[in-house]
């Protein structure tokens, strides 16, 4: 009977074991605090909401900070935003515009937030910034998140890498633009050219851009043929066209030849043309508040997709077509755009990504972009470009066939800090106040400074929790 019960004992004893550890290991399996490395090796599931973030019985209110003004709160919110809380009663959006810092594209208000650990549950960020705030530890990493729902693929290869930093997603995209030539075909036939007939390389623009300027008694210009500085001509922009590379091999390098060139090229307008006159006539566009080829007295501009929803009010004959290239080199175009990020410590995090993949995601993309107000408004999805018809739009198609291969803005963690340089450099070339090989130089030193700035903030970050690990 002894034998018996320590038998029976010994049985209980073993089936409690093993419950024990099949509670353990499904507790494990359930929780998403699981290792990166086992997510990245898993099987994803396809992207819809039959995630493993649990829904929250009571609403959440999340935060949502967003830099456009105007009306874009009410618009976003009609067009996107209540949709998603129709689907996701558990959630609500508390939309708040916050504004960028002095013109710039980062947000001092977020990274006040972040600091005091009072950071929103979502902000929309602009892509080329996502590297530099990773590094800064300003971000939550969505990389189990992104693998598991497999958000990867919905993109275009070379948007989404914007959203990395040193392997891991930081962000998802949502708009993108690509860039293209404007033309006044009403300008060209004035001045003896053939309207169907737009320049292909930079000498035969230079050579038709000549004719198109004119001044008026005062010795002010009446019109133009073309400011390379106004609108998208940055020197991002000229750089790629003369065959530059911005990056080579993980380094910057904004002082590649054909980006000198690039910055020569327009420098000697400002010399030929008298860069005081082509300024004043640009203030005097400004302060209309248009768009300065919207006015009739632009011969060539180079402009975004964005043009697209506003051209049909203007009064003259018009046209686009790729931008001009150095003789030899293919027509380029270069892409930016928004993405949406969780901020550093956000609180709500599972139902903050849930508002972002639907936001950035197929649905809101196809809502957004789909909208009456906008009918040239790219989306980062090609399916959803391709279901709203976009590649089969007049004018809008040129866009779209340069857009697989259109450049980004190199990824790094001085982002913010290159374009601030790239223009004050163009600033100071177009004012006629240094050489564009000793200003790009000058860039270039600058650049890794401020890198080595970086590196060794990284590397005492990485002795200070070497050494905290120690003392635990």
């Amino acid at each position: 009977m002894r034998e018996l019960l320590l038998g029976e004992k010994s049985r209980v004893s073993s089936i409690l074991i093993l419950m024990i550890a099949v509670i353990m290991l499904l507790a494990a399996c359930s929780s998403k605090e699981f290792s990166y490395s086992e997510a990245d090796t898993g099987t994803a599931n396809d992207n819809d909401d039959s995630s493993d973030v649990k829904k929250s019985s009571e609403p959440v209110t999340i935060s949502f900070w967003f830099p456009w003004g105007g009306g874009f709160q009410k618009e976003f919110y009609d067009t996107v935003v209540k949709p998603f809380e129709a689907v996701n009663p558990d959630i609500k959006v508390q939309m708040t515009f916050v504004e960028n810092s002095d013109n710039t594209q980062a947000s001092g208000k977020l990274q006040t937030a972040i600091a005091g650990g009072q950071a929103p549950d979502v902000a929309m960020f602009d892509r080329f910034m996502v590297g530099q705030w990773a590094e800064m530890d300003s971000l939550e990493d969505l990389t189990w998140y992104a693998i598991h729902d497999d958000m990867a693929s919905l993109y275009y290869p070379n948007v989404w890498s914007e959203t990395q930093y040193k392997g891991r997603t930081y962000a998802l995209p949502w708009n993108m633009d690509s860039r293209a030539m404007f033309y006044n075909k009403s300008m060209m036939q004035e001045a003896g050219l053939d309207p169907d007939k737009p320049p292909t390389t930079i000498a035969e623009l230079d050579a038709m851009a000549e004719r198109m300027f004119k001044k008026n008694s005062n010795g002010s210009y009446d019109q133009v043929g073309i400011i390379p500085w106004m609108a998208q001509g940055f020197l991002y922009t000229h750089g790629w066209n003369f065959g530059g590379q911005w990056e080579k091999n993980g380094e910057l390098m904004p002082n590649d030849p054909q980006i000198v060139k690039a910055l020569e090229w327009i420098q000697s307008y400002a010399r030929k043309y008298d860069n005081k006159k082509m300024t004043n006539f640009s203030n005097s566009l400004r302060q209309r508040g248009q768009n300065p080829f919207m006015s009739g007295k632009v011969g060539f501009i180079f402009e975004g997709n964005w043009l697209l929803n506003d051209i049909d009010k203007a009064n003259f004959e018009w046209g686009v077509a790729p931008m001009p290239s150095e003789e030899g080199n293919k027509s380029v175009t270069w892409a930016g755009g928004w993405s949406f990020v969780m901020p550093k410590g956000a609180t709500n995090q599972d139902q903050a990504w849930r508002f972002i993949k639907f936001i950035a995601g197929k649905e809101g993309a196809l809502l957004w972009a789909g909208r009456p107000a906008s009918n040239y408004d790219l989306t980062c999805i090609p399916e959803v470009n391709a279901q709203l018809g976009l590649d089969k739009k007049e004018k809008m198609n040129i866009f779209i066939e340069l857009l697989e291969h259109a450049f980004i803005r190199p990824v790094t963690p001085v982002g913010g800090f290159m374009w601030d340089e790239m223009y004050r450099i163009q600033k100071l070339a177009v004012n006629l106040q240094g050489e564009p090989k000793a200003l790009l130089g000058e860039m270039k030193k600058n650049l890794d400074a401020e890198l080595a700035k970086v590196k060794a903030l990284e590397g005492s970050k990485i002795e200070r929790n070497h050494k905290t690990k120690i003392l635990h």
